[in-house]
């Protein structure tokens, strides 16, 4: 082999060196520490609206008839308007007495019919707003409000790569989860869910050159407009007609996983156990990589990252506490 030949070889694999050299070191750099800078907490939830149930068909059904009464006003009004004109123009020729008479008779009429239904729309909507009133605490009255706490819970995800040849299952967690659950013991469907947010940058496995990787490059957490994950629940699916304490019970909640700046409808499949102090459980769910853009850096030893990704909340609950 020549001296040209070697020449050129180590130039290439010198090439090679200062490629992976600067892949870590922008990692290692953009990556940074992977403390939080912005206080974890979550949307307190919003009790003061019931969950539909019989008594929100009842508002919705009184909120329609006001919308059928306030029509009927108008269309009342403007009909009236019209006749009335068009007989006292006629009249005018023959007697204007008779038709100031007629005029004066059909405004009156009017008024009443505008009143009468003025009426009825008002007391319409008093009663739908006392409905609703009502239906929320009542809802408020018989559930508990939780908040989940950053002890005893741990939000993972998992996925499979081959490192440096060899089949290794990743496992990535954190303690940053906060969010609100409320139980309604007597009528589960009102129990809600609000926002949950996950802390992203938090997340570690491990690998602090992953951990950073991270950071830095897949879920770009070190970015401030990054560092959260959030879902937001949408609907709540097979909840028992009765849950009393100390019961397992399983359902599913339906919701917006945002990562970065992508938003995708997931389901969780979630078993939760609420007792008068705390709620504890558990929810799953699974995405993809695809699902969100997220891509894989080139790094020496690692091959065939699995596009599937389980997503695992284990969480405890405290009772809050007014």
């Amino acid at each position: 082999m020549s001296r040209r030949t070697l020449n050129i070889i180590g130039i290439l694999i010198l090439m090679g060196i200062t490629a992976v050299i600067s892949i870590f070191a922008y990692i290692y750099l953009v990556g940074g520490s992977g403390e939080a800078t912005v206080p974890l907490s979550a949307p307190t939830l919003d009790l003061s609206t019931a969950t539909p149930n019989t008594l929100q068909t009842q508002v919705a059904k009184l909120q329609a008839t006001n919308d059928a009464l306030s029509t009927a006003v108008a269309g009342a009004s403007k009909p009236t308007s019209e006749a009335t004109a068009e007989a006292t123009s006629a009249m005018e020729s023959t007697a204007e007495m008779t038709a100031e008479a007629t005029s004066s008779s059909t405004v009156k009429a009017t008024a009443d019919v505008t009143q009468e239904a003025t009426a009825e729309v008002t007391v319409g909507a008093e009663a739908a707003a006392a409905i609703q009133a009502a239906a929320a605490a009542q809802s408020a009255a018989a559930g508990t409000l939780y908040r989940i706490g950053t002890t005893g819970s741990q939000v993972s995800f998992t996925l499979t790569e081959e490192l440096r040849g060899t089949p290794t299952t990743v496992v990535g967690t954190t303690d940053q989860v906060a969010g609100d659950i409320f139980v309604d013991f007597t009528t589960p469907t009102n129990s809600k869910m609000g926002v949950i947010n996950i802390n992203a940058r938090t997340l570690v496995t491990d690998q602090e050159s992953r951990n950073r990787a991270l950071r830095s490059n897949i879920l770009q957490s070190a970015n401030d407009k990054y560092q959260f994950i959030t879902f937001t629940p949408t609907s709540i699916t097979g909840l028992p007609d009765k849950v009393a304490m100390g019961t397992t019970i399983n359902f599913k909640v339906i919701g917006d996983l945002k990562i970065r700046d992508i938003v995708q409808s997931v389901t969780f499949d979630v078993s939760v156990t609420a007792t008068a102090d705390s709620l504890t459980g558990s929810a799953t769910t699974q995405v993809t990589r695809d699902m969100y853009n997220l891509q894989i850096p080139n790094a020496p030893g690692v091959a065939n990252v699995s596009n599937d990704v389980t997503l695992d909340i284990k969480f405890t609950a405290p009772k809050v506490t007014q």
